[in-house]
């Protein structure tokens, strides 16, 4: 009987990326939770925009994400107005 491997956890530093890129020993949990709850509200604000994926890197105090969407024209808006508002709603999760 065949042992049952998970595929994403399989093709992992092979053909798939990491979500997350970041490391923390003292605050991981903190860290965790926060980038769950950012993807959560990103996903939910636009969803229209049909995002694939969510990738947050960070570093010392910064946070950099990275979106993937299929209609990137919603994610960024008018003149880049939506991509403020976002940062602004953002960063008050942070």
């Amino acid at each position: 009987m065949g042992q049952k491997v998970h595929p994403v956890g399989f093709r992992l530093g092979i053909v798939k990326d990491w979500e997350s890129k970041w490391f923390s020993k003292k605050e991981y949990s903190k860290l965790l939770h926060e980038d769950l709850r950012i993807k959560r509200y990103i996903k939910s604000k636009l969803y229209h925009a049909g995002i694939s994926r969510i990738v947050i890197e960070r570093a010392a105090n910064k946070a950099k994400i990275d979106i993937y969407a299929a209609r990137p024209g919603i994610v960024i808006g008018r003149k880049g107005a939506e991509v403020e508002r976002l940062r602004g709603e953002l960063g008050k999760l942070t």
